[in-house]
């Protein structure tokens, strides 16, 4: 009798192994439909997450990020006005955050971004007396700025967005403060400045409407104007904030061909897909753009039809198709906004506006084409 109760015993104990073993197996199981798992087999497949999110206000959005991406980036907690509000003084508390959560679990952690005109620090670029600093004190300025951001996170962010959007649509200089103070040297000198705060870390350029053949251009000028300063240069961030009218999957693929001559990996980044009407009279994605409320822009207000859910499906498979295409040419594919409620395509460039642009919609469920992805 007793050693039948150990035998008993021996069997469950070898029952409960099995089940936790299982458990732990399903737990690692590469096979579960993940974009990680799918998509994230050529790609590293990237969100950009909220401070909301960061401070984990929302849970389920969190786990989401944990389940399906191996990649974030930062959407606002980085930025100048945010991290470095005061000439001497940091907020890090939502950077370590997101930096922490990074880290935890185990995703390639992209820094966004370091030297950009827009949510700058109203102090960086001006005396006291609101008049423009000279070079030597804005080389200064944003030497320390990068030295102490980067150095922080050192060997814990694998990528810096080092300069965002500093040309215009024709290729040309974007007439911002550090182009009126430094001409085109603000941006090998931020990009030397980075490398000497964390030599390891990949370091990109990275801007919008990258279709037009005038803005490659000018990304190739800049590209050129790093090396030959002396600066390394990583990779380009192709950023992809298209419409359901375009650009085309050929003018994408041109945009690659084009770039890919730098030899800089390429990374799509900020993609998200409009599902709405864009106003004629506007280009870019410049967040200083608005227009007043148009009811003829919001076509939508309540949900997408099926009608213009398989518009969307089938442009974003046009995108998708090329980037697997040209899998030994891009690293990185990051989406902007990981829900439709997240998504600054919401408000811009109207206010108040509904919009559909992301991979999953505002009950945080995978749409029909993401879920092709995850296969």
């Amino acid at each position: 009798m007793k050693k039948q109760k150990k035998l008993n015993l021996i069997g469950i104990l070898l029952g409960v192994i099995f089940l936790c073993s299982s458990c732990t197996s399903k737990k690692n199981d590469t096979s579960i439909p993940t974009l990680k798992n799918g998509i994230g087999r050529d790609f590293l497949i990237g969100v950009a997450i909220t401070p909301h999110q960061v401070s984990m206000k929302d849970s389920i959005a969190m786990k989401l990020v944990s389940e399906q991406f191996n990649c974030i980036s930062p959407e606002n907690c980085m930025k100048s006005e945010n991290i470095h509000p005061e000439e001497n003084y940091y907020y890090w508390d939502m950077a370590d955050q997101y930096v922490n959560f990074g880290v935890k679990h185990n995703m390639f952690v992209i820094g966004h971004c370091l030297i950009w005109h827009s949510q700058l620090s109203p102090w960086f670029c001006v005396d006291k007396n609101g008049n423009n600093v000279s070079p030597e004190v804005l080389k200064k300025r944003i030497k320390n700025h990068i030295t102490t951001i980067v150095s922080r996170y050192q060997g814990q962010v694998n990528g810096w967005d080092v300069v965002n959007e500093a040309l215009l649509d024709d290729g040309s200089y974007r007439n911002s403060k550090f182009y009126q103070i430094l001409g085109e040297e603000f941006i090998p000198f931020a990009f030397k400045c980075a490398h000497e705060a964390d030599p390891k870390a990949e370091l990109y350029y990275n801007d919008y409407s990258m279709t037009l053949p005038a803005k490659q251009k000018g990304v190739l000028h800049i590209v050129k104007t790093i090396r030959d300063y002396g600066a390394p240069i990583t990779g380009i961030g192709m950023q992809s904030h298209y419409n359901i009218t375009g650009p085309s999957a050929e003018e994408v693929q041109t945009a690659i061909d084009t770039l890919a001559k730098t030899g800089c990996k390429l990374m799509i980044t900020e993609l998200d897909l409009s599902a709405l009407p864009f106003p004629e009279n506007l280009s870019g994605a410049g967040v200083e753009q608005d227009q007043e409320y148009l009811a003829k822009y919001n076509p939508y207000p309540e949900s997408l039809p099926d009608s213009a859910q398989t518009a969307w499906n089938n442009q974003i498979k046009s995108y998708f198709d090329v980037f697997k295409a040209n899998k030994d040419k891009i690293s990185r594919i990051t989406v902007w906004g990981l829900t439709d409620s997240l998504s600054w395509r919401n408000n811009w460039p109207i206010q108040g506006r509904r919009d559909y642009a992301t991979l999953f919609d505002r009950h945080y469920k995978a749409k029909e084409f993401t879920k092709t992805l995850m296969k």
